[in-house]
């Protein structure tokens, strides 16, 4: 590949002079493979060869590609432009080929959000299905390893709860320490983006569900496995990001919910419910682990459409 030892040492400042996450990283190594892979069709094959023509090129491939949402776009265009700034800031480069480049525009989608009922509905699903199921399978005979079922049942509540009571990210989530949460005080530490650390208040409902994990499933499940970790799978491992964008999906299926749903709809549904009854835009922004409260302010726009919903519906003259 092109640049290969310049992207390499680039990505290395990003893991360790920055401290950015792995999954971050991994997304500038394959944003900048895809702008290798256009360099090598335009017969570049130095990085001092890279113009202002390449990367405007680049800009545009992403545009053009419908598969790319303007986001995506954005967030591939900029970690180019940080790379060149980088080689600029080495003495690779002696200009910035990526300054004059303008950004591609972004609209904002407005997330998905459960109503405050349908939330209600997802945390307490795994449990009601596991019920639901039992019953149904009372005339027929006791359903296989039912205490296993109960134990994950448990702790699929807890994550759920915990997700929508915190506005924590998945991957948040999955790498939350054991003594990461302080029942006494109901709040949690996480490790968010850039490895920076914030504490999170979480209602008496999230907590009622993850002491009752603690006390009857958390043990079950460690056996002899990674006892670090908050949350585990059924084999005692630490649970992926994938297990619980998963288990989020299937519960929302079993509850009958319209929609797709994923741990981030949690975060989007936290962040929301708490603009709808007051809360300051700075302590959301703040619980949610935003660099930039432009980022939060999306849920201001979202709460203004159900205002303007809510205005049409009741209003003489909506």
């Amino acid at each position: 590949m092109a640049f290969d030892a310049e992207i390499g040492t680039f990505l290395e400042h990003l893991a360790i002079e920055r401290g950015l996450s792995p999954h971050t990283v991994a997304a500038y190594q394959r944003d900048l493979a895809l702008f290798t892979e256009l360099c090598q069709i335009q017969h570049i094959a130095r990085c001092q060869d890279i113009g202002v023509d390449a990367v405007a090129g680049f800009a545009g491939f992403l545009q053009s590609q419908h598969r790319y949402k303007s986001s995506s776009a954005a967030r591939a265009l900029a970690a180019v432009r940080t790379f060149l700034r980088f080689l600029v800031g080495e003495g690779a480069l002696a200009a910035d080929p990526g300054a004059s480049v303008e950004r591609p525009k972004q609209w904002h989608r407005l997330p998905n959000v459960l109503s405050q009922k349908d939330a209600d509905t997802l945390t307490q699903a795994p449990l009601a299905h596991y019920y639901a199921a039992r019953g149904q399978q009372g005339a027929g005979g006791v359903p296989s390893r039912p205490r296993r079922q109960r134990a994950l049942a448990i702790r699929d509540g807890a994550i759920l709860e915990l997700l929508y009571a915190s506005g924590m990210r998945v991957s948040e989530l999955c790498t939350m320490p054991l003594d990461g949460l302080s029942m006494e005080l109901g709040i949690v530490r996480v490790t968010g983006k850039g490895s920076k650390t914030r504490l999170i208040p979480v209602g008496r409902a999230a907590l009622a569900a993850l002491r009752k994990y603690l006390i009857h499933v958390r043990p079950k499940l460690c056996g002899s496995g990674d006892g670090s970790r908050f949350f585990l799978s059924r084999t005692g491992k630490p649970l992926a990001r994938e297990d619980v964008w998963a288990l989020v999906k299937k519960h929302g299926r079993n509850a009958g919910l319209a929609g797709r749903y994923s741990p981030h709809t949690l975060r989007h549904s936290f962040a929301t419910h708490l603009l709808e009854g007051g809360a300051n835009l700075r302590a959301v922004q703040e619980m949610l682990g935003h660099a930039d409260i432009a980022t939060t302010e999306i849920y201001t726009h979202v709460d203004a459409q159900r205002l303007l919903k809510v205005h049409k519906q009741y209003h003489p003259r909506g």
